[in-house]
């Protein structure tokens, strides 16, 4: 599967993915700077899935017309130490994850209680 970093997500959290799936990020792309629904559009083409921290992009954007899968990661910040908890989840919900639709990955999402 071919994921894109959005320049929100740092690109050392590629190193956590890249055994699994094909990996790039927004800057190493030199697409910096583009506003969401660009973005969106660029990654269409070249991409399964773009990897995002932007909480406000589902309201933002019609992700169905985008034909894109969009995952938002949601944790304490966007270090990496905080993402890569969320990683175990991300993985397994990526072979279900169809264009056009959206989800959040929240830190603690998925945690038995005690």
């Amino acid at each position: 599967m071919r994921l894109l970093l959005d320049e929100n997500i740092t690109w050392r959290f590629r190193d956590t993915l890249i055994e699994y799936h094909d990996v790039w990020t927004a800057r190493h792309l030199g697409w910096n700077s583009i506003r969401n629904g660009r973005l969106l559009a660029l990654a269409r083409d070249k991409f399964d899935v773009l990897i995002t921290a932007d909480q406000s992009i589902p309201y933002q954007q019609n992700i169905t017309e985008a034909d894109v899968a969009v995952v938002v990661l949601v944790a304490r910040t966007n270090d990496i130490n905080d993402l890569k908890p969320l990683v175990p989840e991300l993985l397994n919900r990526l072979n279900d994850l169809k264009r056009g639709e959206i989800i959040r990955i929240e830190a603690g999402q998925n945690e038995e209680s005690p």
